[in-house]
Order: structure tokens, then C-alpha cells, then sequence
């Protein structure tokens, strides 16, 4: 996993070049800032598509959607751990478990960029863009 400056995602397919594009329900994986910090984690070891700093990711339900940039993504649920954090650490997938970050899927497509704000869409969810 490396950090880029930008990111472009596609509607109902996730991000472009990413391992998960055209999956259904986990096309993007975030996670915060504070939890990689809290087990000792760096950004992208964990395989996530987008680090958060300051946002509760434990406070949104699925279906709940994320303005980021200029695309709009849907949670579908937790990130279950897989087995593959044992091989950063024997007994970080235990560890993690609750806290492993939220899957979403790309609502409306459009460019992420680092630094972008994020904000909780509220009202009527967004729709595909075509």
C-alpha cells in the first residue's frame, strides 16, 4: 500500500487501479487516524483506502454516507478483521476486533484528494451519478 495525493472514484465500483474495484459492498475500507495510533499501526498497513483524522468512523451505521471530496460514499458496514494483521503482529487481529474501520461503496463517483474535508451527508441520500 502507498499514499497518493489524489484518488478517483467510480460510482458503484470503488476506487480506479484498486484491488477491490467492482466489488458490491467493500470497495473502499476507512479507518482512523486514532486507531492505527492506538496499536502502534502505520497508515496503509492495515490495507485501508482512506486514513481519517478526527472523524468518529464508530458512529456511523450503514447506509449512513460520507461527502469526501467530491465523492459520496455509503457505509455498508464494520471491516471484519482478517487474518492477515497476525502477520504484522501475532494477536492484532483479536485485538483490533470493533475497531478495524467501516467498509463503504462509492455512491457518487468523482476525485478524493489528501486533505479534502469530510462531512456526514444529511437529508435525501445522494444518487448515483451516471
Amino acid at each position: 500500500m502507498m499514499e497518493v495525493a489524489a484518488v478517483t472514484a467510480i460510482s458503484g465500483k470503488g476506487f480506479l487501479g484498486d484491488a477491490s474495484f467492482g466489488r458490491i459492498n467493500r470497495q473502499v475500507l476507512l479507518i482512523d487516524s486514532e486507531t492505527l495510533d492506538a496499536f502502534g499501526i502505520r497508515p496503509g498497513e492495515v490495507r485501508e483506502n482512506v486514513t481519517l483524522k478526527g472523524f468518529g468512523l464508530s458512529d456511523l451505521a450503514p447506509e449512513d454516507e460520507l461527502i469526501i471530496g467530491e465523492a459520496v460514499l455509503a457505509i455498508t458496514g464494520d471491516c471484519a478483521p482478517c487474518s492477515q494483521l497476525d502477520d504484522l503482529r501475532p494477536g492484532l487481529r483479536s485485538d483490533i476486533q470493533g475497531n478495524r474501520g467501516v467498509l463503504a461503496r462509492v455512491v457518487r463517483g468523482g476525485e478524493l484528494k489528501l486533505g479534502d474535508p469530510v462531512s456526514l451527508a444529511r437529508g435525501e441520500p445522494a444518487t448515483s451519478s451516471p
